[in-house]
Formats: C-alpha cells, sequence, structure tokens
C-alpha cells in the first residue's frame, strides 16, 4: 500500500497514541466532576490548552475545542455574525475556501448578509487590490484560508493582516468603541497548514484562526479555534459552562490531549520534514513532466505545502486513474474528501481558470511521513504506466 493522500487524513502517530491511551480507560474522570478523578481530566486538559497556546503565543483562555476544523470554522463565522450583526451585514471569504467556510457564508448570504468572494490568480493566490476594494463600514469578518487544500496555495495571510489593520486604522471609531475591539476581524483556517506553517496568531496578525488534529497526525474528530482576547462570540450550542460558554459539551479529554501531542511533535519536526517532503514532491514533479506530456501544475509553482502535488492530466478522466491506481494499491484524490460525493468539478480548479473536462482530470497526491523514495518509485513506475495505458485506450 502507497498513501497519497496525507491532506484528507493522517494515520494517528503512535507517540499520540500511547499518550492518549490511558483517558481512554484509566483516567476517564468528567473533567467538569469536582472530585479528585474528574480534576484528573481537567488538569490533563489544562495542561493540553497551554501547550497548543505555547505554540501559537497565545493565552490559553482564548483556545476553544471543537470537534473538528469544519467546526471551528462554524464557531468562527456564525458566532462573529451574531455577536456582531448591529455592526454591519458584510462578509468577505474567497472562491477558493473549503466547504466548511462558504456553506456558513452562503447560510448567512440566504439570510440576507452581503458576502464578497475574493478572486484569486492562476496561482491561487487572492488579488490583494480585490481585499482593499471589498472592505467597508459595514465589513464584520474576513475569512481567508492560510493553505488551499485542494492545490497547496499559500497565501499571504500577514499581507491581508496588514491591510484589514490598515483599513480599521483609518475608522473613526466612536466613543463606545475606543477601548473595544471593533470589525472587521480576520479568520483563518490554518487546518491544511498546522502541521508545516507556523501558527503564531502575532507574525500572521490574526483574530480567529481555525485547526484539527486529523491533518496532523493526531485524532479525529478534535479541532480547535484560537479568538483573540476582546472578541465577542455567539456560542452555537447551549449547554454547559465548559469552553468558558463558547461551547457546550463534555469534553473529549483523549482527543484534546491528542490534539496537543500530534501539534508538539509537529512543531519540533516540520524544520527537517518540510525539506524531506519538498524533495520527494519536487521528485515525482520532475519524473512525471519528463516522462508525460499535457501536464499542468495547479497552485503556485514554490508558494506552496511541501507535501502537495495536484496536477491536471489532459485526456484522462480522474476517477478513472483514481480506480486504476487504487487496484495497483495507491490511494490519493482528486481533491477535497469532504467533496467527494460531489459531481460538480472542483470549485477551487474553476476559480484558477481550469476548464471543466481539466478540473474533472486532475489529480492529488498529498505525501506524508509514511512516504520515502523507495515508494515514490515505485508509484512512478506504476502511475506512468497506468496513465499511458488509459490514454492508449481512449485514442488520445
Amino acid at each position: 500500500m502507497i498513501y497519497l493522500d496525507h491532506a484528507a487524513a493522517t494515520p494517528l502517530d503512535v507517540r499520540v497514541l500511547n499518550t492518549i491511551l490511558p483517558y481512554f480507560h484509566e483516567k476517564y474522570g468528567n473533567p467538569s466532576s469536582l472530585h479528585t478523578f474528574g480534576q484528573q481530566s481537567r488538569e490533563a486538559i489544562n495542561q493540553a490548552r497551554q501547550l497548543i497556546a505555547n505554540f501559537i503565543e497565545c493565552n490559553p483562555k482564548e483556545i476553544i475545542f471543537t470537534s473538528s476544523g469544519t467546526e471551528s470554522n462554524n464557531l468562527a463565522i456564525f458566532g462573529i455574525a451574531q455577536a456582531y450583526e448591529k455592526h454591519g451585514h458584510h462578509l468577505i471569504t474567497t472562491q477558493i475556501e473549503h466547504e466548511s467556510v462558504l456553506e456558513p457564508y452562503r447560510h448567512l448570504e440566504k439570510q440576507g448578509w452581503e458576502v464578497t468572494y475574493l478572486p484569486v490568480d492562476r496561482d491561487g493566490i487572492v488579488k490583494i487590490a480585490a481585499l482593499e476594494k471589498a472592505l467597508s463600514p459595514k465589513t464584520t469578518l474576513v475569512s481567508i484560508m492560510t493553505a488551499n487544500n485542494e492545490i497547496g496555495t499559500i497565501q499571504p495571510i500577514k499581507k491581508f493582516a496588514a491591510i484589514i489593520k490598515k483599513y480599521k486604522d483609518k475608522q473613526k471609531p466612536r466613543p463606545d468603541q475606543e477601548t473595544k475591539l471593533t470589525p472587521p476581524f480576520f479568520h483563518t483556517d490554518a487546518c491544511q497548514a498546522a502541521g508545516t506553517l507556523g501558527i503564531n496568531h502575532n507574525s500572521l496578525g490574526i483574530d480567529l484562526l481555525s485547526f484539527n488534529g486529523s491533518k496532523i497526525y493526531g485524532p479525529k474528530g478534535i479541532g480547535a479555534l484560537y479568538l483573540k482576547k476582546g472578541i465577542n462570540l455567539t456560542s452555537q450550542q447551549y449547554g454547559g459552562s465548559q469552553e468558558y460558554k463558547r461551547r457546550a459539551g463534555t469534553e473529549n479529554v483523549p482527543a484534546i490531549i491528542g490534539l496537543a501531542k500530534a501539534l508538539e511533535i509537529a512543531q519540533q519536526s516540520q524544520t527537517v520534514e518540510n525539506k524531506r517532503l519538498i524533495k520527494l514532491r519536487d521528485y515525482c514533479f520532475k519524473k512525471i513532466q519528463i516522462n508525460l506530456k499535457n501536464i499542468i501544475l495547479n497552485g503556485h509553482l514554490t508558494q506552496r505545502l511541501p507535501n502537495n502535488l495536484n496536477l491536471t492530466i489532459k485526456g484522462i478522466e480522474g476517477e478513472i486513474l483514481l480506480m486504476r491506481l487504487d487496484q495497483a494499491g495507491i490511494f490519493a484524490s482528486a481533491g477535497s474528501a469532504c467533496t467527494a460525493g460531489s459531481t460538480e468539478p472542483s470549485h477551487v480548479l474553476r476559480a484558477i481558470g481550469r476548464s471543466k473536462q481539466e478540473a474533472y482530470g486532475s489529480i492529488r497526491f498529498s505525501l506524508g511521513h509514511s512516504n520515502d523514495e523507495v515508494q515514490i518509485k515505485h508509484f512512478l513506475k506504476t502511475f506512468l504506466q497506468i496513465v499511458k495505458e488509459i490514454r492508449a485506450e481512449s485514442g488520445r
């Protein structure tokens, strides 16, 4: 088996597994219980929250644990929109966001909110001029992902943050706003970036940041939202007072601990691992370029995630190619796993100028810890042969 779909899900790191196992069957107390057994779980959560806060360089109370990256994005968007709806009914995002951002925006649009969907260039980079033009006194939230889950393009988040700050500095605050944080706020979906790029909120200049465990060799079913102190957020579920009354429900103790451990491992190894993945990725792309004609790289050539290689292979149906690879024990994808059931071509590829036919002929390889040079050489041999066979069968 050669697994090349790490952008969809990563295996649980054995070090993470060993760390969380006791919290399933030995230290299972409810963190809200006042007895010693429950408080052991509370202390474990506090330590995990502090560890994550250290990496983001924020106050632990600015970290809200959720069930996933999707919930973190939903909480950020709906929570801000509802808390600041009196400010104005205008939101900004991009045409290439994950569906967990786009769908909440579309829902708010149906409720009467005005939404600006920023265009991108052919490499998938958001146009700075478009953001500057879109900002208005009614803008409540701007949401731009750190790195795209399909084509791997990394956005210049710092530049966007500087533009938003410059715009806010020009606005004259009302007397009741002078000591408060006011819109527009800047949110980024960093689910694909957390394991390979820095997520320090000060260096990025963001107000809210979403990430999860399943993309960084941590558990599935766990996510987190960084929320800058002083920003209001309307809770989206009601019950207990967990997560500082931001997100009710008994905490998933093992997953929270696993998220912290996975992030710790990622931060410690990312420099060396990034170099290794870039070398493998570039070797893979070079060999494909040499051996196959009519190949298009989707996304920026260098400003992309270290493990991402998204290609349009002309004359090939991506679904057929994936099936043939699957039969050969090689697992990749045509794009986001969250939209795998859709019959529509990738909205990301369409946004960067690919035709429907080109979008349907695209495939994403996302490398990870388990992939080495031996695997990649075997993959290339099999992949090149399958593509040539499919083209010969179709007469292209």
